[in-house]
């Protein structure tokens, strides 16, 4: 039975939900204005066409061009993103102000983006603890699943608030994005509890709060005539008023080696891969593929973004129910498998390839959210922890950390292969890659499908 919330834990839902929201919504800028920004760099393939550049005069690329063709462009994206994940919002001076004063320069792009995922990299591990701290285990899977839409959500806000704005310069996609996120962190900073303590609340068992008595005086008499019983109470006040024993910090080594951390960290590196991929790469793939205006792209992007919010809240729900998250994942996982085949061969119609990048969504973007909320929770919240809250952002930083290890190798992947191969074997390197987050939770699924049986089987005994 799910614990009864109040409107401290909607706030606090609210605030770390918007907060990433934001921040997802200016790395999504990037993303969509590639194709932008590969014309910007690459003023030869203009002038190879007979033609000129209508986002900058000539003479201004002449002087400041970075790259000879738009192959080459694109392997500097891929390797940006790449740089971004390994370092994990400079938007602003990254795609602003270096287009305003006309300053070109691949090592000070590699700087800012470095400065970038330092700086983004630090916000998950944050809220997924203090949305740890406000909801306990009962119900966990449907609301953190609800709640890791936050990803998407500002993946289509970013899309929506990139394309609006592009037709003036792919700059003003980066300003719009950086002023938003810099007035909703305002926000979340005067507004967030990080704890129910902050407000004279305490954890209740996994379920529920309940007040903190500050006072314990308020339940004794005054006066009593039996002094015993006063000198029993007086010890027993001063047993009770001793402040708990804080839970030690616990140490990294000690965390990457607790139960499930591991396989799970694994599996989302690949996972992680895939997803982000197609987070970096859709619109650009939907622009050069398949000839669509970028605005076009950008928009029909965001159904793996529909299909991912969809997906986390329903598989979030299947495994509350069912008490185990592995075998959710690994059959959502395995029909992933067949939904990259079929979106591989995706027609060149928008309204099939939307419903095609929905279903992907789902089967992809579901499980990533499950791994990066609900389960690195489960994995923070373990007994032998007891409910140490930088345990918990402790183990959600080495799942989100080691899936950015991953995804920030795939990115340049993805680059290099579509360059020398073609979009098709990157589709194959995405199921290969899925294959393997399934893999690397075997032991758990066995485990937990073994444990389903138990249970069941102690119910046909007991009927």
């Amino acid at each position: 039975m799910w614990p009864p919330y109040t409107y401290h834990h909607l706030l606090a839902f609210l605030l770390t939900f918007l907060s990433y929201v934001l921040l997802h919504s200016s790395r999504k800028t990037f993303s969509n204005v590639k194709v932008s920004i590969s014309a910007q760099w690459t003023p030869s393939a203009f002038q190879q066409n007979g033609s000129t550049s209508s986002l900058s005069p000539g003479e201004t690329w002449v002087e400041n061009k970075l790259f000879a063709d738009a192959g080459e462009a694109t392997l500097f994206l891929g390797a940006l993103d790449s740089i971004f994940l390994f370092s994990y919002a400079v938007e602003f001076v990254f795609g602003t102000l270096t287009e305003w004063l006309h300053f070109y320069n691949v090592y000070f792009y590699c700087i800012l983006w470095v400065i970038n995922g330092l700086l983004q990299s630090t916000v998950w591990p944050c809220v997924v603890a203090i949305m740890g701290n406000w909801f306990g285990k009962s119900g966990r899977g449907f609301v953190f699943g609800l709640w890791s839409a936050c990803a998407s959500v500002g993946n289509i806000l970013g899309a929506f608030l990139a394309s609006s704005v592009l037709k003036y310069g792919y700059e003003y996609a980066f300003l719009v994005t950086s002023v938003v996120q810099f007035a909703g962190g305002v926000v979340v900073f005067f507004g967030l509890l990080t704890s129910p303590k902050e407000i004279g609340l305490s954890d209740y068992s996994e379920t529920g709060l309940r007040p903190v008595t500050r006072d314990t005086d308020s339940q004794r008499p005054l006066i009593s005539d039996d002094e015993d019983e006063l000198c029993d109470e007086y010890s027993i006040q001063q047993r009770d008023e001793e402040p708990e024993p804080q839970p030690k910090a616990i140490g990294f080594l000690q965390a990457f080696c607790l139960p499930g951390v591991i396989p799970y960290s694994l599996a989302y590196a690949c996972l992680k891969l895939v997803n982000y991929s197609f987070f970096f790469w859709l619109p650009f793939y939907l622009s050069n593929n398949f000839g669509w205006k970028e605005v076009q792209a950008d928009r029909l992007s965001v159904w793996y973004d529909v299909g991912g919010i969809v997906g986390g809240t329903v598989q979030g729900l299947i495994s509350d129910l069912l008490g185990k998250r592995a075998p959710v994942l690994a059959i959502s996982l395995l029909l992933a498998m067949g939904a990259l085949v079929g979106y591989s061969h995706s027609p060149n119609n928008q309204l099939v390839n939307g419903a095609l990048l929905a279903i992907t969504g789902f089967l992809i973007g579901g499980p990533s959210n499950m791994i990066s909320s609900a389960i690195s929770a489960d994995l923070g919240r373990q007994e032998a922890l007891q409910n140490s809250q930088e345990a918990l952002a402790t183990v959600t930083g080495i799942v989100d950390g080691t899936g950015s290890f991953g995804a920030a190798g795939g990115q340049y992947l993805v680059s290099l292969i579509e360059s020398k191969l073609g979009w098709m074997c990157v589709f194959y390197f995405f199921i290969f890659m899925t294959g393997c987050s399934v893999l690397f939770i075997i032991p758990l699924i066995y485990g937990e499908i073994r444990s389903l049986c138990r249970d069941s089987q102690a119910r046909t005994h007991q009927l």
